[in-house]
């Protein structure tokens, strides 16, 4: 809510102040001394992370001093411990110290993780594995993040002003509370589905409209893509459709159906003994695999059934030129039999 009070009152409210600035916490500001009590925080590291952490650990202790932050490295448990202590004057420096060492048990580099400590840079780790249920598809999708040789996480990682880190099934980010907030929600939008690159084109817009100092009061939302899913569901055809058709209406309902007892008695089963009923049964089995034996056995005879030959065109010339023969050789003997006759 706006400040209903007289401007003129407050000489030091100014147009340059800005009034979201967060100044960074002196030991001076700590009024009420050291703490009641002490805290401390504990995480689990990988057996993997064990080597790199033992060299780090002196640059972690360092950059914890510094803040009056105690640290511990226990190897045989696998556990890293950080507490405050008496000279401890910041009540956030122990929440800082925590993200340090979550980072670390997650893989991130301890010149970046130590970073976390500086004021206006925040931690984020987000948990992936539990959004897709196959493990295929779970490492598809975040390899959709990484992109072909790193550049899509490189250019989540220029637009968003964060460093971000995909290891086993988290991803863990650094960097302003605005960019956690847009990476959250390009990886999550990514693990149901959507691809990255869709959230970077919004991004780079936006980044071109800040620019603007015109549009810096307007809705942004028609300068925006908006992208629909273009897949359609398939519908399911059903096994069985009924015949939806209309049929002539009768106040009289449709016949019961007969029983499987109604159906013995009428072919006479329901009367035989239970020898003669097995005996029938079994013959109709038989009979059904007779005829199905046959069909198989035809089916495969049909190959080598020779195909009807049609009758050529050369016969009955043939057959002419023999009646032709024939009749001059029966011209021939008449022609003998009249030159006997006359001599």
């Amino acid at each position: 809510m706006p400040s209903t009070h007289n401007k003129d009152n407050k000489p030091w409210d100014t147009e340059d102040v800005d009034k979201w600035k967060i100044d960074s916490f002196n030991p001076t500001d700590n009024i009420a001394g050291a703490f009641a009590e002490e805290s401390s925080f504990a995480v689990l590291f990988p057996k993997y992370r064990e080597v790199y952490l033992k060299q780090a650990w002196p640059l972690i202790t360092r950059a914890l001093d510094k803040h009056h932050i105690a640290c511990t490295l226990d190897l045989i448990e696998g556990c890293m411990t950080v507490k405050t202590t008496r000279k401890t004057y910041d009540p956030a420096a122990i929440l800082n110290a925590r993200d340090v060492i979550k980072l670390l048990s997650r893989s991130v580099p301890a010149p970046q993780a130590v970073k976390i400590l500086e004021d206006g840079v925040a931690a984020d780790i987000i948990k992936i594995r539990n959004l897709v249920r196959n493990k295929e598809r779970f490492v598809k999708r975040r390899q959709r993040i990484l992109g072909p040789n790193g550049s899509t996480l490189k250019a989540l990682e220029l637009l968003t002003q964060c460093y971000i880190l995909v290891q086993g099934n988290t991803v863990s980010a650094m960097g302003s509370y605005k960019g956690l907030k847009e990476v959250r929600r390009v990886v999550e939008d990514c693990m149901t589905n959507i691809h990255p690159i869709y959230h970077i084109k919004e991004l780079m817009i936006k980044r071109e409209l800040m620019k603007d100092p015109e549009l810096a009061n307007e809705n942004w939302e028609r300068f925006l893509p908006h992208f629909k899913k273009r897949t359609l569901s398939k519908r399911r055809k059903p096994l069985k459709v009924t015949d939806k058709s209309k049929k002539t209406y009768t106040p009289f309902p449709p016949p019961q159906e007969k029983s499987k007892v109604d159906l013995q008695i009428e072919s006479g089963e329901y009367f035989l003994g239970k020898q003669a009923r097995e005996r029938a049964a079994k013959e109709n089995i038989e009979e059904k695999q007779r005829a199905r034996q046959a069909e198989k056995k035809a089916k495969r005879e049909k190959d080598f059934v020779p195909p009807q030959e049609e009758p050529s065109a050369t016969k009955p010339r043939e057959k002419r030129k023999r009646d032709d023969e024939g009749t001059a050789k029966g011209n021939k003997k008449k022609r003998k039999s009249d030159h006997f006759e006359e001599a």
